[in-house]
């Protein structure tokens, strides 16, 4: 990736995806560099692509394809020029961007920007996570409506965190070398099999664990050096708190609360993905979280009946060439 032909910021971007050979020789560079292969046989015996549609033969399957073959853009009628610019806007922005927001920006449907919202989400997921090590905060939060903004009829069955999705973060502490960054998962439960499970999973043996009292954590001493602050009686003693994931809960309940204001359970985990994407890779520019997000949309398409929980599992069957 010649990262000279890469926008700086937004008004460039803009401009510069506004060209659709401009969008489309971009994107082929970002997923196969020089040497272009078949997303359907990996075959590199290929022709060039030409036509309206930019379109290339492979000779050892004999099909068509074009740059959005295998990726989230694949069946979309919108051309690149609207889809460059919603990754760079979603991924550019602090608090994230609305579907209502981007249906003005680009001139399409509430319904389409959605959609397309959560297919670019998609491309942010991080499928090849390293684990964590030194020193890791665990901390859980609650995500949903509050009772007391409930209508009267539904309050009694939304008391307390009933009601609310759980929700597990994992932040290893900045060190020499790496930045702090984070893991979350959607919980079902609170109770120690899955809080535990998901600590062992992420984090290697060994490594300092903050946590709060929650007594979930208890028996994590035996693999982990492990200490807990008791926030009924302080929110830090020293090292030992868990303030990294406590600022991180502060920034995802403003994106979810003030943008995107109501998040169903079912897709809550794209939302995570979403603002993990960023806070991992806050110390880049809008430029380099552009290209980074670029990079994930290949073998990650999905139907928007599957979307809706609609189709059960069944998504677009994409290469991961």
């Amino acid at each position: 990736m010649n990262e000279s032909n890469t926008p700086e910021t937004q008004l460039e971007a803009i401009q510069y995806f506004s060209d659709p050979l401009v969008c489309h020789a971009f994107m082929v560079n970002v997923r196969w560099g020089e040497s272009i292969a078949c997303p359907r046989c990996e075959s590199r015996e290929v022709g060039s692509f030409s036509g309206k549609r930019m379109v290339s033969n492979c000779k050892s399957c004999r099909k068509q394809f074009t740059v959005k073959v295998g990726t989230i853009f694949e069946d979309s009628p919108l051309p690149l020029t609207k889809w460059l610019p919603a990754v760079w806007m979603i991924t550019s922005a602090k608090n994230g961007i609305s579907s209502c927001e981007l249906a003005r920006s680009l001139g399409v449907t509430q319904k389409t920007a959605w959609f397309m919202l959560h297919r670019i989400r998609k491309a942010m997921q991080d499928g090849s996570f390293t684990k964590m090590g030194g020193k890791v905060e665990s901390d859980e939060t609650f995500i949903g409506g509050k009772s007391r903004f409930m209508h009267k009829a539904k309050k009694k069955q939304h008391s307390g965190w009933k009601g609310m999705s759980p929700v597990q973060g994992l932040l290893e502490r900045t060190t020499a070398t790496r930045a702090s960054r984070v893991k979350l998962k959607v919980l079902k439960t609170t109770r120690n099999h899955e809080v535990q499970g998901n600590v062992r999973e992420y984090v290697l043996k060994g490594s300092e664990l903050y946590t709060d009292a929650l007594r979930s954590y208890i028996g994590m001493n035996q693999d982990y050096a492990h200490q807990v602050i008791d926030h009924a009686v302080a929110y830090a003693k020293g090292q030992v708190h868990t303030n990294g994931l406590e600022n991180f809960w502060c920034l995802l309940k403003r994106t979810i609360k003030g943008t995107y204001v109501n998040v169903e359970p079912f897709h809550l985990k794209s939302y995570l993905d979403e603002q993990a994407f960023r806070f991992n890779e806050r110390k880049d520019d809008d430029a380099g979280r552009f290209v980074k997000a670029l990079s994930g949309v290949v073998g990650r398409g999905i139907r928007y009946m599957e979307l809706i929980g609609k189709a059960g599992n069944q998504g677009l069957q994409v290469s991961t060439a």
